[in-house]
C-alpha cells in the first residue's frame, strides 16, 4: 500500500471516529483451499444502552434458537486495530445418525483498518465443529478493506 493512500485512510478512520462514528462498513475477502468468499461486514459500535452488533452479508451475529446461542461480546476500538469478541454455545445434537455434545466456539478477531489485515483466532470446545475442526485453538487470517467512510447511525 503507497504512503498516500495509508496517510488517507488512517486520516479519515480515525479523525471520524473522533467525531462519534459509531457504524463501520467493509468489504471482506477470505480464501481457503482454493475457495474465495467475498462478504460485507458492519459493525455497529456500543453506545448508550445500545450493545454493540456485528453482521456479515446483512446477517446480525447475535442470534438464539434451540441449537444455541451466538452473541457479539464486545467491539473496541484499541488503535491501530479494532478488537472483537464473540461467543457460541451449542445444544447436543444428532446429524446423519451421529450424536454430538454440547460445544463453544470462542471468537476473537483483530482488525487494521488501514492495512486490512483481519486475523480471527477460535478456540473450539466440542460440538460438531470440535468432532469436525477439531478442538483446540484454530487461526485464519483474511483481508478487508474500508467499504465506505466510517458515518454515525440515524
Amino acid at each position: 500500500m503507497n504512503l498516500a493512500k495509508y496517510l488517507l485512510c488512517s486520516s479519515l478512520f480515525f479523525s471520524s471516529l473522533a467525531w462519534g462514528v459509531d457504524v463501520l462498513e467493509f468489504y471482506c475477502k477470505r480464501t481457503e483451499r482454493g475457495y474465495t468468499e467475498e462478504y460485507e461486514m458492519k459493525m455497529m459500535l456500543a453506545s448508550g444502552t445500545q450493545k454493540a452488533k456485528l453482521f456479515l452479508d446483512g446477517r446480525d451475529l447475535d442470534q438464539s434458537d434451540l441449537y444455541g446461542t451466538q452473541v457479539v461480546k464486545s467491539i473496541t476500538l484499541a488503535r491501530p486495530n479494532i478488537l472483537i469478541s464473540i461467543e457460541a454455545n451449542f445444544q447436543p445434537e444428532e446429524l446423519m445418525g451421529v450424536s454430538y455434545p454440547a460445544g463453544t466456539v470462542l471468537t476473537n478477531i483483530t482488525l487494521d483498518p488501514v492495512t486490512g489485515k483481519f486475523k480471527k483466532v477460535e478456540k473450539i470446545q466440542g460440538g460438531i465443529l470440535g468432532a469436525t475442526i477439531g478442538n483446540g485453538t484454530h487461526t485464519s487470517e483474511e483481508s478487508c478493506s474500508l467499504a465506505k467512510t466510517p458515518y454515525r447511525a440515524k
